[in-house]
């Protein structure tokens, strides 16, 4: 099992803000969508690309590369040219501090 992460206090990651944390070796884009915290894999499914250098809309990610769209609360590929959608990881906010851990393989 993984361990959660520190990503950051949680008043440091206001409403649609992000943050990117190594979690076990993986890149996870850590999300504040309206007081909600979310996780995804920092990974465009495409390509392999960063997800994090691109636009946010809404609840949406939109790929800086060839322009993917991906939902942040459910990681569901929404356009292509990416059709598998991106990991969604847990996260958790303990004693004001949001963390996030990889439990893909638990």
């Amino acid at each position: 099992m993984s361990d959660w992460v520190a990503v950051c206090p949680v008043a440091e990651l206001g409403p649609g803000e992000h943050r990117v944390a190594d979690v076990d070796g993986t890149q996870v884009a850590v999300f504040n969508l309206e007081g909600a915290f979310h996780a995804i894999e920092d990974v465009c499914t495409h390509d392999g690309g960063q997800l994090t250098g691109g636009t946010v809309e809404g609840a949406e990610i939109i790929c800086p590369r060839h322009g993917a769209r991906f939902c942040i609360r459910t990681g569901e590929a929404l356009t292509a040219p990416a059709y598998e959608p991106t990991a969604v990881l847990p996260v958790r906010v303990k004693d004001g501090v949001v963390e996030v851990r990889d439990d893909r393989w638990d």
